[in-house]
């Protein structure tokens, strides 16, 4: 079997995207390396373009342990699900932006065919980023759902009338009890998306901490926190709320969550694995991102 089976992660939606897809395919296997498709892209695809159908598709015959690198054609969300597709493996995930922010990809579309060719040369370092572990447990104290999240676990309210009250632990021991709208626990991945926006911490990539932020709470004591990344963190909705709440992990993954329910979160032992041609400090990527003014900076070059 061909060793270097390099996925391509990228959806039919946009003309643009079909087009880059074409192209960085074509120059895999121009370089004798073997392009890979999902099987729900390479038929969405497909629909679009017939050529498509002859790529090769993960799955039983092609596992995750077989690819060696993911190149992601899209945003955030784009990325986010190709970390989800080589979880189990070791390939790392490089993202070519064709969204707007992009905050996860490396480079934008322009540089396509300079991120192929170093891909081929192997020209690229790896950042391993820290994810959460996200256990559910109902009120007898049973296991019923388990998943995963790059960016962040979220517990919010399942109805638009009405908060939820929960009860927040640290570390084994109980912080605080209100009602909010939710409650956000980030990695530094995520301190940039939804976290972000809550009001929660900016988070360097290098630092082993979670942000725990909750929404629109009513207490004194609700203010962002950033606790050791191997302190579990659990989220308890009281048995005397109205209704149910819903967990949201990435955004892409959820479980309704019954009176009673325990969230679990914690560190994983599995981290996602980031490709980078360009790595340079987090703060360049903070001001080319959200195009911060650092006019008057007299700081060296």
């Amino acid at each position: 079997m061909n060793d270097r089976n390099i996925l391509v992660v990228a959806h039919a939606r946009r003309e643009d995207t079909v087009i880059a897809a074409r192209r960085v395919i074509a120059a895999l296997r121009e370089a004798g390396a073997r392009p890979v498709l999902a099987p729900e892209d390479r038929e969405e695809l497909a629909g679009v373009d017939p050529g498509f159908a002859g790529v090769d598709v993960l799955g039983a015959a092609l596992s995750v342990e077989d690819l060696e690198l993911a190149i992601v054609l899209g945003g955030d969300g784009t990325i986010l699900r190709a970390a989800e597709l080589v979880r189990g493996g070791r390939a790392p995930v490089l993202g070519i932006n064709m969204g707007h922010v992009g905050f996860l990809a490396e480079i934008e579309r322009d540089d396509m065919d300079e991120a192929v060719a170093r891909i081929i040369s192997r020209d690229y370092e790896v950042e391993e980023r820290l994810t959460l572990s996200v256990r559910v447990k109902d009120a007898a104290g049973d296991v019923v759902y388990e998943t995963w999240a790059l960016n962040e676990a979220t517990v919010e309210k399942a109805s638009r009338e009405r908060m939820i009250e929960v009860v927040v632990e640290i570390d084994g021991r109980p912080l605080s009890t209100f009602g909010c709208d939710g409650m956000v626990v980030s990695t530094p991945t995520g301190s940039t998306a939804y976290n972000f926006s809550a009001g929660g911490p900016v988070i360097w990539p290098g630092v082993e901490a979670m942000a725990v932020v909750p929404l629109s709470a009513h207490a004194l004591f609700a203010r962002p926190l950033v606790v050791a990344a191997d302190a579990p963190v659990a989220i308890e909705l009281l048995e005397r709320n109205d209704g149910t709440g819903i967990l949201w992990c990435d955004g892409r993954r959820s479980h309704e969550l019954p009176r009673g329910a325990r969230v679990i979160v914690r560190r994983s032992s599995r981290s996602v694995r980031l490709a980078r041609l360009h790595p340079s400090p987090f703060t360049d990527r903070l001001v080319r991102k959200f195009q911060l003014s650092v006019e008057g900076w007299r700081g060296a070059p």
